[in-house]
């Protein structure tokens, strides 16, 4: 199991890395291009991992231990290699991408690889003392506020796309500006800085920009939200809010 995931682990930096190196060889027009590709893509992985997961929250932990039964009673030691290989590695091929992709909408410079360290350090801990029992973790309820995070996160990443693409001339209104409000923000500054890799936020956004990025949350909010909602009542309960309504009839 563990060399499942230290494979995964390694193959996930090597993406990562493949993507970073990537950027830098190519011209800066190429590179925009690229980021803003990458930045749809992430989106839409991130996307649907959240209403994912959002579905599945309640049931996820069951789901691993019964793959994780069926491998040990066929007696597959590769089974449980690959079972942690891919369960472990398409999730870090995908926060690969999600972390360049908001590192770059947040930026050149220090901070977000910083804040990339930082988040994948309390993860990797969280995880061991899960694992080592000295912490318990509703994942339903972990997973309800940080799909809504993720939510706004990932509109500012698909706002920066459409910024790379306003860039290269692929899409129009990069000099139609909703705001500019650099005197107060300014876009070098620590805490512009944490605003454009948290929520896509920059002090002078374009129309465009600003629009998909409500658009996007006015339309996925909801649907992760709903979906949360529906899966806080336990099966249990509508099976017995069933009887009681087959009772009273």
């Amino acid at each position: 199991m563990w060399g499942g995931v230290i494979a995964a682990v390694v193959l996930s930096i090597v993406a990562g890395t493949a993507l970073a190196l990537t950027a830098t060889s190519l011209s800066s027009e190429a590179e925009e291009v690229l980021a803003g590709v990458l930045s749809l893509v992430a989106a839409g992985l991130v996307t649907w991992m959240i209403i994912w997961l959002a579905r599945t929250a309640r049931s996820l932990a069951g789901h691993l231990r019964d793959d994780v039964d069926r491998v040990y009673a066929n007696k597959a030691a590769w089974g449980m290699f690959f079972l942690a290989f891919f369960s472990v590695g398409r999730e870090g091929l995908e926060t690969a991408l999600f972390v360049w992709a908001a590192a770059g909408s947040a930026g050149q410079g220090a901070l977000p690889l910083v804040g990339a360290v930082l988040g994948i350090a309390i993860a990797v801990t969280l995880g061991y003392l899960i694992f080592a029992g000295m912490s318990r973790l509703n994942l339903q309820v972990f997973f309800a506020w940080s799909g809504a995070l993720l939510v706004v996160m990932v509109a500012g990443v698909l706002s920066y796309g459409i910024h790379e693409f306003q860039e290269v001339g692929w899409l129009p209104g990069a000099e139609d500006h909703a705001f500019d409000v650099s005197a107060v923000i300014p876009a070098d500054s620590w805490y512009g800085t944490l605003l454009r890799g948290t929520i896509g936020f920059t002090p002078n956004m374009t129309w465009l920009q600003v629009g998909t990025w409500v658009a996007y949350v006015a339309v996925v909010m909801p649907i992760f939200l709903s979906i949360s909602r529906r899966r806080t009542v336990a099966p249990s309960d509508r099976v017995s809010a069933s009887e009681s309504v087959s009772v009273t009839r």
